[in-house]
Parts: structure tokens; sequence; C-alpha cells
């Protein structure tokens, strides 16, 4: 049996509580918050993984992702194989002024394309600007933390290697185009030079 005005002297000890302690104010945006690492913010594209199987957007409650693909006939690996077709993405746009950041997309998605960020920082001033493309859903990407390892011993997660193996392919290729630059440069400018060049004076008696 409840004492009589148990309740009233429980909600006065909290106030008293809360009085005799000091008062927190959080300081954004010149402090950012410690949020947890699996905080719901935005939707990062991993594009590498992405099938265009369509799961994420035919389970979507609000329907607000789009996406859009082409196929494409791969020739075959073997002499005498097959000809496959495979998709190719084309767009991938998320609106999050629909979204209700249920996290239904990334729990569906079999191919571990879609990761949640932490980050939280993309208000616009106009609506339309919160349909995220592909390219800013991959820029997002980089900011979703890295899982705990299972194992100390454990093999690099496949994400992070494949992204890894991306971002070296990308550099490679500007490398060799900044090469390829300098060589062009090179040649027309020894092709130059050489044109500049006085020719031989001819002796006399020379025809």
């Amino acid at each position: 049996m409840a004492v009589p005005g148990s309740g009233l002297a429980k909600g006065l000890a909290v106030t008293l509580r809360t009085m005799t302690r000091r008062s927190v104010t959080a300081h954004y945006p010149d402090v950012r918050p410690e949020l947890p690492a699996r905080s719901r913010g935005v939707i990062g594209l991993f594009e590498e993984n992405c099938t265009v199987c369509m799961l994420c957007a035919r389970e979507c409650p609000d329907w607000c992702i789009y996406i859009d693909s082409h196929k494409e006939t791969v020739p075959p690996a073997a002499p005498g194989g097959r000809e496959r077709s495979r998709n190719v993405l084309d767009r991938f746009a998320i609106d999050f002024s629909l979204c209700m950041y249920c996290g239904i997309c990334i729990e569906v998605c079999p191919f571990d394309a879609l990761f949640w960020s932490p980050e939280f920082e993309y208000a616009e001033t106009d609506i339309r600007d919160l349909v995220h493309e592909r390219d800013r859903l991959r820029e997002w990407m980089w900011t979703v933390p890295a899982p705990p390892p299972l194992d100390p011993a454990a093999e690099e997660p496949k994400e992070i290697a494949a992204a890894r193996k991306a971002a070296e392919k990308q550099l490679a290729a500007e490398a060799r185009s900044r090469e390829a630059g300098q060589q062009e440069a090179g040649r027309h400018g020894t092709g130059q030079h050489e044109a500049g060049q006085p020719g031989t004076p001819q002796r006399d008696g020379d025809a």
C-alpha cells in the first residue's frame, strides 16, 4: 500500500537534487556534440556494392529513394562462354525531406551498399536541395565509423579494401594523365626548339 504523499516527496527530492547540480549548456555550433557511433544522421552510399536490386526502393515506406539504371552486356570470361548482362547504376538519390530515418533500406540491402553516418549538418534553405544524389551520398561514406573488429587478427573489411582499391585506381589514372600531359608538353617544346635552330651556312661553290 502506497504511503500518502510519497509521490510528492519523490518529486520534491528530484527537484532538490536538480537544484544543487550545476547547469550544463551545449554551446552548439561552436562545440560539436559527441554523438554515439551508430547515430542515425544521414545515409551513405557505397556505390561499388550496389547491384541495382531495387530492394531498398521497394521496401522504403516513404518512397523517397530514386534509382535509374541500364543493362550492359559483359563478354564471356573464357572462350566459348556465354555473354552475361549486368545492371549499371545511373542514378541513386534519396529525398531527405521525405525520409523518416527508419533504416529499413539499410537493413534490407543484401550487399552492404547503404550505411548510417552520424553527420547531421545538412540543412538547406530550399527543400529541393534535400534530394541528395549519389555523388553526395558517396561523400557521406567517408564519415561512416568503422565497425569494431571481431578479432585482432581479422582481415581488413571488404568494404574498406574495395574503397582503397578504387581510390588507388583513381590516383593512378590521374598520375598517368599528368605524365602524359608533361610528355606532350615536352614534345611540343622540343619541336619548337628544333624549328628555331639556324640552318648550316652554305659555303662558296655549294649549290
